[in-house]
């Protein structure tokens, strides 16, 4: 399989793979650090902030830290509440709030030892702070709801809401609501019975029971808050109350956290830090929340929106093509996934259960949907050398992930511009190298023929390079070569008219010497020497008759002629010829007209006959094969006998070689016999080639030609 330069510098050139795979690797090393940046970036925004909040009692005064554990259902969480609620009893305004209501049934119930139905009592429930007024709703669920009678003076002989709170002045105080009718309710003080108007709301009866929605103000409120609801059926009937907490002791009245608006004010100044705040007390339980997680990618980028007419076309044609292919590996950072930690009361984490243990901490996560990681930070808030809470500050990795593509799309783009550039160069050089190779290759063919005469000269380049040395050689070489070439093509016709003047001298003395009386013995070595004359003689003129044939072919005509009528008149002399031969003969018999010079076509005949009767076993015929297929002519001289030796290939027919075995040399062979064949086929443009058999028992040589 050919591989030349181009393809080997193509190779080559693929090595240069290697850069974008090596900048992806120093890019994502890179990001690693400033990964770590951003975390020690975190601690220090949650320090910041703690350091803010550190000393200041009055912010947890409503946050006290008098419970051992805060327990779901009990203790309250107020969530804030984007907009105002219409006290309606339909529940519109809550319906976003649907998740995060409590269910409380038979396990709130008390007396506990009550046979129970979830249809029979039960409730859901949420409390909300907006502005500076504290929302609850209840949707219940009775079968047999009792309205407190028109005329009752009674306000426990029915089904009713009972509040108990703890005031800002540590007091306990309890309310009791018992609607006579659907519609705006009244509070009622349980011990006096007076009316309180600062808590209103509305009673709606329902298909399942009833629901309840009230408003309080924030100043009435401390730290502990508890609700129940009664159900009283009939008077035969024991009364059922299902509470969030025991209200009669002050001990176990459920606590509520109200968002603080102070705190909240503070860490709203670090909304534009590009983190989502958190403010904790040591029971876990949020405080104060800034910030959104899917916009909290800190300051590591800030996207700007590109004015479309300001964009160059280079970089329309980046968006456009390269980006879609960087991004079969690269992954954009997810507009949208799951938060798990939206309008939750309470946070959990290592890293805030360090914090809270006086230890400042970081933790990496990832979202539910794998689509982002977020690095979450806590640091500890101190008062009076105890810990009241902590500072959490959470980012997504979206904002390094955006700079490491952009880093990764300038330098993928930088990296296919260098390949590209550095590929066609290296693919032209290599060209320019291949084409100066093959155009030296040419030239050196051209300057050779396929029997290594030469033919021309090589021009050698001026080129000041390894190329351009080697061609200046090639010129050299060919042209001593075609120097010594001249000189041995000439020879024969020299050596041939310098030895016939001293042959003929020998020879005219000879015959003198022959006409005198000689004795015996002398006349045998005249007899000798006049052999040896005619041995001198036979190769001067085989010496001459290829001269003859060279310097014949170069002026010779072509003429029409019958190729038929040569092969046949030729078969009929060698058989008279060659008395002692038999001939086997395949022979075309129509007329074959072609374009050369009859003569020629004999004397390669003469040669390749002369050539099979010497090699042949005496009792073996020679075969002559002539075909005539269309325009295709083809002549075979078949002979069995010595093998061509293997290595002798088309050399056979150069001039002066000869593979006769001393046995053989009975005549003078010079080898220009099957020479003298290959000039006659090439002047007629006909390919003539030498063969051992398949049965490896003789020589078949064949004569093609294309007319």
């Amino acid at each position: 399989m050919r591989f030349g330069l181009r393809s080997q510098f193509i190779l080559l050139s693929c090595f240069l793979a290697l850069l974008p795979w090596l900048g992806y690797e120093y890019v994502w090393e890179m990001e690693k650090y400033i990964r770590q940046g951003q975390e020690k970036t975190l601690v220090g925004t949650t320090r910041a902030l703690a350091t803010a909040l550190h000393e200041r009692p009055k912010l947890f005064d409503h946050q006290a830290s008098f419970l051992e554990q805060v327990v779901k259902g009990r203790d309250l969480y107020a969530y804030n509440l984007p907009s105002r609620i219409q006290l309606d009893g339909k529940l519109h305004d809550w319906k976003t709030y649907q998740p995060l209501f409590w269910h409380y049934d038979k396990s709130y119930l008390t007396p506990i030892n009550l046979n129970h139905s979830p249809n029979d009592l039960s409730f859901t429930h949420m409390v909300g702070k907006y502005d500076n007024y504290l929302y609850a709703v209840f949707k219940v669920k009775d079968d047999n709801m009792q309205y407190r009678g028109t005329n009752s003076l009674s306000i426990t002989n029915n089904d009713y809401l009972k509040i108990a709170l703890k005031n800002p002045d540590n007091q306990i105080l309890n309310y009791i609501i018992a609607p006579k009718k659907d519609g705006w309710i009244t509070a009622y003080e349980a011990t006096s019975l007076t009316p309180i108007s600062k808590i209103q709301g509305h009673f709606l009866k329902t298909q399942a029971g009833y629901n309840i929605e009230i408003r309080m103000p924030l100043n009435m409120i401390g730290n502990k808050l508890g609700f129940a609801i009664v159900d009283k059926d009939n008077k035969n009937t024991p009364i059922k109350t299902m509470s969030t907490s025991n209200l009669q002791d002050l001990t176990q009245l459920g606590s509520v956290l109200l968002p603080s608006p102070e705190i909240e004010r503070i860490i709203r100044g670090m909304g534009h830090s590009g983190s989502r705040i958190w403010v904790v007390d040591n029971h876990h339980r949020v405080l104060a929340q800034s910030g959104k997680i899917q916009d909290a990618d800190g300051v590591w980028s800030q996207e700007s929106i590109e004015d479309p007419s300001k964009i160059s076309k280079w970089r329309q044609f980046e968006k456009q093509y390269l980006h879609p292919l960087y991004y079969k590996i690269l992954t954009k950072p997810p507009a949208e996934f799951i938060d798990t930690l939206v309008d939750v009361t309470s946070l959990q984490g290592k890293h805030i259960e360090s914090a809270l243990a006086g230890e400042p901490q970081s933790s990496w996560w990832l979202t539910p949907d794998k689509k982002a990681v977020i690095l979450s930070a806590a640091y500890p808030i101190w008062i009076d050398d105890k810990v009241m809470g902590a500072v959490i500050a959470e980012e997504t990795t979206n904002g390094v992930r955006t700079l490491r593509n952009k880093a990764l799309e300038k330098l993928f783009t930088v990296i296919l511009t260098v390949m590209l550039i550095g590929t066609l160069t290296l693919f032209f050089f290599a060209s320019r190298i291949s084409s100066r190779i093959r155009t030296l290759r040419d030239a050196a063919e051209a300057a050779i023929d396929p029997q290594g005469r030469i033919l021309g000269d090589i021009k050698g380049s001026n080129t000041q390079d390894e190329i351009g040395d080697l061609s200046r050689s090639f010129a050299n070489i060919v042209g001593r070569l075609g120097g010594y070439t001249h000189y041995l093509e000439n020879m024969s016709s020299r050596l041939s008219h310098e030895l016939r003047t001293p042959v003929a001298v020998v020879r005219s003395s000879l015959e003198s010497l022959q006409l005198q009386n000689l004795d015996a013995e002398t006349q045998k070595y005249i007899e000798r020497a006049t052999d040896g004359v005619h041995r001198l003689n036979k190769i001067i003129t085989t010496m001459s008759e290829a001269t003859r044939l060279e310097q014949s072919i170069q002026s010779a005509e072509p003429e029409s002629f019958d190729l038929t009528k040569v092969i046949s008149g030729c078969m009929q002399g060698y058989q008279m010829a060659y008395p002692d031969k038999l001939f086997e003969l395949s022979l075309y018999e129509e007329k074959k007209i072609m374009q050369g010079v009859p003569e020629f076509i004999a004397q390669l005949l003469d040669k390749l006959i002369a050539n099979a009767v010497e090699f042949s076993d005496e009792s073996t015929p020679i075969k002559v094969e002539y075909l005539v297929e269309g325009q295709l002519t083809q002549i075979t001289v078949i002979n069995q006998g010595p093998l061509l030796p293997p290595e002798i290939g088309e050399h056979i027919f150069d001039s002066m070689v000869s593979v006769r075995s001393q046995s053989l040399q009975k005549k003078p062979h010079l080898g220009l016999g099957l020479y003298i064949t290959r000039l006659v086929a090439d002047f007629h443009n006909a390919k003539i080639s030498a063969n051992n058999l398949e049965s490896h028992d003789g020589v078949a040589f064949k004569i093609v030609f294309q007319q």
